[in-house]
């Protein structure tokens, strides 16, 4: 069903960046949100109820420089929503961050929680700064006077922290050991994305990959191709392609293209994983270099003749301008927002399957859900018990949108939006208005 931009006018929130016509990522993520507006028949105050956030606080991060001088950051944390349970979202340290970017990331929080039936709301944190440039010393300082800020926000079962850009376990060390201080007692459960030693999860680094995997295999199946006859291409060779990149060549999957900064490399008759990662691993985690493989670049990465396509690497590497050239069967977003709204219609026109980020990449989310039963029952499960967890959660989602996309005859990202949508719907209409 074609959906009316104008038909939802009143307050909501505006995403950051530039207008649509220039495929901003949250403006793509907005005007997939009144598609399933429309679909679902939502009313102009619910409409604005999930579009608005329920908290947004911004404070003032002091800190005094190794230099002796005092520097004041801004932080932010948005709280989208938290019907569904505590909210959940990660802090990311950037020069860029704004509020508005952090209230858009919050609210796809809210729906990819909601897809994998994880009981969290959606949140997001940041601190506008440059990591880059602050000694480790400062980055600790930043981040204990920024939890600080938000001891009110923070809490096991309230608001429930994770790593982001340029934040890691250290930093979510930090913040934990920060707010057990101040809570007179260890917190564990209070972050995840914590190191093992200190209450995280085993699988947890290799879940995201495994969770693009499980549906790019689950959209093999809908298709009727087995994964040990399909081509794979990965952009991007970070933690999640790197690893979807594996478990893809470990299930007989012929990968032909990898690619990072560097570049792509192409072999059309597929290319060694294992080995490429640990060329990568011993050539300061790039692939510059690599000669088991063509030369391509990145663009033409995307454009080659494949069954699965998974743009891991960046936003926005889809977009109106190349989506005509795109040779997939299936795109599985290991990115968040690697396909602009403006190359959704013409994807759809070439029969492509695309596997929307905020199922693709929910795997994170969802083995920090674990973290955090695992922090509060104080029982750490295996490794081979996370990911069998993470792997039926991952495919029940991807059951759930396909038979939403086939109700509606729709697409699978639109059903994506109108399932996570109506299910936060749904919970507020059974809950009511507390008056």
């Amino acid at each position: 069903m074609p959906y009316n931009k104008n038909m939802y006018t009143t307050g909501y929130y505006k995403e950051p960046g530039p207008k649509l016509d220039e495929e901003s990522p949250f403006e793509s993520m907005m005007e997939r949100f009144r598609f399933a507006a429309e679909v679902l028949e939502l009313n102009e105050g619910m409409f604005q109820y999930l579009a608005s956030p329920a908290k947004q606080v911004t404070v003032s991060v002091p800190i005094m420089m190794d230099s002796g001088e005092i520097r004041v950051f801004e932080g932010y944390r948005v709280i989208h929503n938290n019907l569904l349970g505590p909210s959940k979202g990660g802090i990311r340290y950037a020069p860029d961050v704004t509020l508005e970017e952090v209230n858009a990331l919050a609210a796809w929080m809210t729906w990819k929680c909601a897809i994998v039936d994880v009981p969290f709301g959606g949140a997001k944190g940041g601190v506008r700064c440059d990591p880059k440039d602050l000694s480790k010393g400062e980055l600790e300082r930043l981040t204990r006077r920024y939890t600080a800020n938000m001891l009110e926000v923070f809490g096991p079962d309230r608001d429930i922290p994770a790593p982001d850009m340029n934040t890691d376990e250290q930093v979510m060390a930090w913040v934990m050991d920060t707010y057990s201080m101040n809570a007179h007692k260890t917190e564990t459960a209070v972050v995840t994305g914590k190191p093992i030693l200190l209450g995280g999860s085993h699988g947890r680094k290799e879940a995201t990959g495994r969770g693009v995997v499980t549906v790019t295999l689950a959209a093999l199946n809908k298709v009727g191709l087995l994964p040990n006859k399909c081509s794979v291409a990965v952009q991007g060779f970070g933690n999640v392609g790197s690893v979807s990149a594996k478990l893809m060549y470990e299930q007989g999957a012929k990968v032909i293209a990898i690619s990072d900064i560097s570049g792509g490399y192409y072999n059309e008759n597929g290319i060694n994983i294992p080995e490429a990662m640990e060329y990568a691993k011993n050539n300061d985690n790039s692939l510059e270099g690599y000669s088991e493989a063509e030369k391509i670049t990145n663009e033409e990465l995307l454009q080659l003749e494949c069954d699965v396509l998974i743009p891991a690497a960046k936003e926005d590497q889809i977009n109106r301008d190349n989506a005509s050239g795109i040779n997939a069967r299936i795109i599985a977003e290991g990115a968040n927002g690697p396909v602009t709204a403006n190359a959704d219609s013409i994807l759809e026109d070439k029969g492509i399957m695309v596997v929307p980020d905020i199922l693709a990449n929910a795997g994170g989310v969802t083995v920090s859900y674990f973290e955090w039963v695992q922090d509060r029952q104080g029982y750490f499960w295996t490794e081979e018990r996370v990911n069998r967890r993470l792997n039926r959660m991952m495919r029940n989602a991807f059951d759930n949108l396909f038979e939403t996309r086939e109700k509606h005859d729709i697409t699978l990202r639109q059903a994506a939006y109108v399932f996570g949508i109506n299910k936060v719907a749904m919970t507020l209409k059974m809950r009511g208005l507390y008056a």
